[in-house]
């Protein structure tokens, strides 16, 4: 399989899932165990530019596959602008759920760049955080897709409160 972009391999056992593989064989620990059970999203990644559970993939099933996970969004040492959004709108607290959410909001604006405030809540509905409350979540990807679009995000909501 190719995993951001170099091609790697390696022996698993065929009861090896993908995100054990790529945590432990690769040592790509930003992709994160939750649930395993396709629950939480944490390990998010994506899978032939697919965001995918790798927790409910086995590694077998990645053989001949194009794996991105969260270390391999950034591009020459630059942000990827959903990284910059949640960095700028501060969408995260804990931060265990932030790399399976950043990978689904990369997918999400690459099937939709301009997504609705709904749109945005239900293309993360299979991604859990206990701690944002989502609010500022969807603010990072709204800021995230202004970017990707050429434009200029709008000022956070705490600056234009104070007005």
């Amino acid at each position: 399989m190719t995993v951001n972009g170099k091609a790697v391999s390696g022996s698993v056992e065929p009861r090896t899932l993908l995100v054990h593989f790529l945590r432990e064989d690769l040592l790509l620990t930003g992709t994160h165990v939750g649930c395993e059970s396709g629950y939480c999203g944490a390990c998010t990644i994506h899978l032939d530019g697919v965001p995918t559970k790798s927790c409910m993939v086995l590694a077998a099933q990645a053989d001949g596959c194009d794996v991105t996970t969260i270390e391999g969004l950034a591009k020459n040492g630059d942000l990827h602008p959903v990284q910059e959004g949640f960095w700028e709108r501060h969408g995260l607290q804990c931060g265990f759920c932030t790399p399976g959410m950043i990978m689904s909001a990369a997918g999400i604006l690459a099937e939709n760049g301009s997504p609705t405030e709904a749109e945005i809540r239900h293309g993360l509905e299979g991604n859990l955080c206990r701690c944002t409350g989502y609010h500022n979540i969807v603010r990072a990807v709204e800021y995230a897709a202004a970017k990707m679009r050429g434009e200029e995000p709008a000022p956070p909501e705490w600056e234009t409160d104070l007005v």
